[in-house]
């Protein structure tokens, strides 16, 4: 996964008010892509959480996927 690429949160990361299946932005990437920091946000653009993620933790967002919204 590149920066500015779109990726599934694949676990729920409570301290940061995120769940699995939440949609976010590669800011960052560690080393050849063994972590990524990530920036979710809200439909209008505002920064709900950035967070450093292990490569586990996320995964590339399938052509064939819906986006879906949920209250924070």
């Amino acid at each position: 996964m590149n920066e500015f690429e779109r990726v599934v949160l694949t676990r729920d990361v409570p301290e940061e008010g995120l769940v699995a299946g939440d949609v976010g932005t590669v800011v960052h990437v560690y080393g050849a892509g063994e972590g990524y920091e990530v920036e979710f946000l809200t439909p209008s653009g505002r920064t709900i959480a950035v967070a450093t993620l292990d490569a586990d933790d996320v995964r590339e967002a399938g052509e064939r996927e819906v986006l879906h919204v949920r209250a924070v």
